[in-house]
């Protein structure tokens, strides 16, 4: 492997794309990891969850619900999100912010954006656009199998969460609306129906959160991904496995 394609293997998550921002993002990340635990999948969506908020007490607010072939430990929805990655399955943020934020390197998906579909609904009933939105997507299976990514609207969120309940299933769920109406509660909801069908979710307690961490954790699903497709990672081993191994990195 060359150096250049080495370099866009490691840091297509972060998004460095000279030799300085290289060195800056890999200083950054080993910090990281001296106050997180570095074994299972879901560790580095904590690690990423720390580096994005810039917070290093966010990694316990870290929820990782449902399950996957392998099982259903912490790692389900990492090794879900990877899967979908490789299969370029359809990633859909709630809003532009998150969909600018999701890095373009590293994978094949179509990365899209719900707001702005569903206008005539929101202008019916008087909901959310953001809500609406989901509603008129799902209309047309645009969820099922795909990347949901959720990091402004609770509305967008509890929206998802009825979709799923009436038989949507994506292929997982990373979602961290912020604010301080229905955000903990749609978050509640995600996880509610995420271990009521087995459907892998990430998400938070808390107020906090927003696009800018829901995209950086979208990205460590790519970022796991690109270690798989590179031989660098064996999706199917379980946290306990992986912890007990090694077998992280």
């Amino acid at each position: 492997m060359s150096d250049s394609q080495e370099f866009e293997n490691e840091y297509v998550d972060l998004g460095a794309t000279t030799q300085n921002a290289m060195d800056i993002a890999e200083t950054s990340m080993d910090i990281v990891r001296q106050f997180t635990p570095d074994e299972t999948l879901a560790d580095r969506i904590r690690q990423k969850s720390v580096h994005s908020m810039g917070d290093i007490e966010f990694q316990h607010l870290i929820e990782f619900t449902g399950g996957d072939a392998v099982g259903d430990d912490e790692d389900a929805p990492v090794r879900a999100g990877a899967r979908a990655v490789l299969e370029d399955a359809d990633i859909i943020t709630d809003i532009t912010m998150v969909k600018a934020g999701v890095t373009g390197r590293g994978h094949d998906c179509e990365v899209s954006k719900a707001i702005g579909h569903g206008k005539e609904l929101a202008e019916e009933t008087g909901m959310t656009r953001t809500a609406a939105a989901m509603l008129e997507l799902d209309k047309a299976d645009a969820f099922d199998g795909s990347i949901v990514t959720i990091g402004n609207a609770p509305t967008a969120a509890l929206a998802l969460a009825d979709c799923i309940e009436q038989g949507t299933r994506p292929a997982v769920v990373v979602a961290n609306p912020v604010g301080f109406v229905k955000a903990e509660e749609s978050r509640g909801r995600i996880r509610e129906v995420s271990e009521a069908y087995g459907v892998p979710a990430i998400t938070h307690v808390g107020r906090r959160g927003g696009s800018g961490l829901a995209a950086a954790l979208t990205n460590e699903l790519i970022h796991v991904a690109t270690d798989v497709r590179t031989d660098e990672l064996d999706l199917e081993i379980d946290a306990e496995t992986r912890a007990a191994d090694g077998r992280n990195r």
